[in-house]
């Protein structure tokens, strides 16, 4: 028998659900190399915390090493520095302070395939996305290990994946150095109290609470502080997004100024219903999801049971902090049968709200409008 399929809600949905990756569980294959697995969206109801074997996994460059010995590996911390160093994996756990947060990774097109119109790349549902505790190192304390230089612009790094050819560019992101010095930006060494899977980035990968995936850099092995912008193309060609609010544009738009893509935006999701689930008339059901502030906290999550005509404050959940996922909960009463259709929205505490309309750009990025199940009261 092969694997099962799965029905994503949207054009060519039909996705295999696969378990032959190392150290994961029944994942929604988009791609096997480099490999593309999101996370079935019912492993959201199962907890603020995304378990390890079911964390969504996005590479960009195909060699990727299937075995590293952390007692050979080493960290190099270079450039516009007072002294360059090396730290082993043994320095890091026990030279350094150890720093912990909760934090969202979410891939920039995380819930892609819902563009209309549909635009190239990974035709992503709602599951590129994942909340763990993440336990390892704050970025300023190494950093300030080598000394950061008068003058210093911005902090690059890389990782140990490489392209199949050898034109291909390294995948290299930077932070500008006050962000890199802020005091979340972490090197993590440990995922939900354990050691990072390979293909999330073990044995250390950049944590940037608030951004988008693609800044956190997974096997990280070098850190270089430049005295210049740096120009590379995932700086300047890959992943910009249109500096419009929301990154919305209509397809027609031309000469649009890009930016590359930074924040993450506020949203919310069913986890309990899923769309056209059937519900009792004159029962109370308890509906529940998750929400995120994106580079802040939840102030509330609403929810509307006649179309967004009016607005309910759902309950809150227990707070990991302003990065992480938060449980909401809510009882309604289904009074009338026939079709009703829901929707949840998150504000948060910068009063940014979810957009009733989607956004649109060209690379598929930032989508957060506000998101609906049709349920069928009998």
């Amino acid at each position: 028998m092969g694997p099962a399929v799965v029905e994503l809600p949207f054009a060519n949905g039909q996705r295999k659900l696969v378990s032959t990756f190392p150290q994961k569980g029944a994942m929604i294959l988009q791609r096997t190399s480099p490999p593309l697995l999101e996370t079935p969206f019912d492993v959201f109801d199962r907890g603020v915390f995304t378990a390890n074997d079911r964390f969504y996994v996005r590479w960009h460059l195909a060699n990727i090493p299937t075995v590293i010995d952390p007692a050979d590996f080493t960290l190099n911390v270079h450039g516009h520095v007072r002294q360059p160093i090396t730290l082993s994996m043994r320095d890091l756990v026990h030279d350094f302070p150890v720093f912990e947060i909760a934090a969202v990774n979410q891939c920039s097109g995380n819930s892609r395939g819902f563009f209309n119109p549909r635009v190239a790349g990974g035709e992503w549902a709602n599951g590129a996305m994942g909340n763990a505790l993440w336990r390892g190192v704050r970025l300023k304390d190494v950093l300030d290990r080598a000394g950061v230089a008068d003058g210093a612009v911005q902090v690059r790094f890389r990782g140990l994946d490489t392209g199949v050819l050898p034109q291909t560019p390294n995948f290299i992101k930077s932070l500008a150095v006050d962000h890199a010095r802020d005091g979340e930006v972490m090197i993590a060494y440990e995922m939900n109290g354990e050691p990072l899977p390979l293909l999330n980035g073990f044995p250390l990968r950049l944590v940037v609470p608030g951004w988008y995936a693609t800044y956190w850099v997974k096997m990280l092995a070098d850190i270089e502080v430049l005295e210049a912008r740096d120009e590379n193309y995932w700086m300047s060609k890959a992943y910009l997004i249109p500096d419009t609010p929301g990154a919305n544009i209509t397809p027609q738009q031309k000469d649009v100024t890009l930016v590359p893509i930074n924040r993450m935006v506020p949203r919310s999701f069913f986890t309990s219903l899923a769309d056209g689930a059937v519900v009792k008339r004159g029962q109370s059901l308890a509906v529940r999801g998750i929400a995120f502030g994106g580079d802040t906290g939840v102030a509330k999550v609403q929810l509307s049971a006649d179309g967004g005509h009016r607005w309910q404050d759902a309950h809150l959940g227990a707070d990991h902090g302003k990065y992480s996922f938060r449980r909401w909960e809510l009882a309604l009463h289904f009074a009338t049968a026939g079709p009703q259709a829901l929707m949840v929205k998150a504000v948060n505490t910068s009063g940014v709200v979810q957009p009733a309309a989607a956004n649109w750009n060209g690379g598929g990025y930032m989508r957060n409008v506000i998101e609906s199940v049709s349920v069928r009261v009998a």
